[in-house]
């Protein structure tokens, strides 16, 4: 990744450093193409898309191997907790990279208060999340247990594998439902000094 020179801060201290990456015109392009008048707030949502996708590679990856190491999931507190730290460190990729990437004109606010309030928009989708997986983890990998029995007829997994299956099952659609509360929540609250 190379940094990209954008406009001079408030202050005039120091100009904005964004990151500049190999899909960026491509991104611009689709921007302005399916955006029209909105072009740039397309820009930003493709963006935190792609974020979004790498945090979600370090989330499910982090858990998996936490599921496969110290925290098998044998209980709820420790389905929980596997996926707490894995939330923990995509959100800290997903920070930086937004800071950076997504929003590089957001300069208006110190890092720390932007850190703080991401934080909090983060927070609020790890409960919703933790809520969502932990209501739903045992019944997923039940019915996709099920599922894969009728196909395999010599698949027996134990009830560790399918609580794993079963939590992966609910990472994902949990990561979709956070996606829509972050983005919007942080445009409108974290990162709300850009036009």
């Amino acid at each position: 990744m190379s940094q990209a020179v954008t406009p001079e801060d408030p202050d005039g201290a120091q100009p904005y450093q964004g990151l500049a990456t190999p899909i960026d015109k491509l991104i611009v392009a689709l921007s302005q193409k399916i955006g029209r008048g909105q072009a740039k707030e397309v820009e930003r949502f493709i963006k935190f898309a792609f974020v979004g996708t790498l945090g979600f590679l370090i989330d499910i990856g982090t858990l998996i191997l936490l599921q496969n190491t110290i925290l098998p999931p044998e209980s709820d507190q420790q389905v929980l907790l596997a996926n707490s730290l894995a939330f923990v460190l995509a959100v800290g990729s997903n920070f930086i990279w937004n800071r950076f990437w997504t929003y590089p004109d957001s300069r208006s606010y110190s890092i720390r208060r932007q850190l703080a309030q991401f934080g909090v928009v983060s927070v609020i989708g790890l409960i919703i999340r933790n809520v969502w997986i932990s209501g739903t983890y045992d019944l997923l990998g039940q019915l996709s247990t099920t599922a894969l029995q009728s196909m395999l007829s010599d698949y027996a997994p134990s009830l560790i594998d399918q609580n794993k299956l079963g939590t992966n099952i609910a990472l994902v659609f949990g990561v979709l439902i956070v996606m829509i509360w972050n983005f919007a929540a942080n445009r409108l609250w974290t990162y709300n000094d850009i036009e």
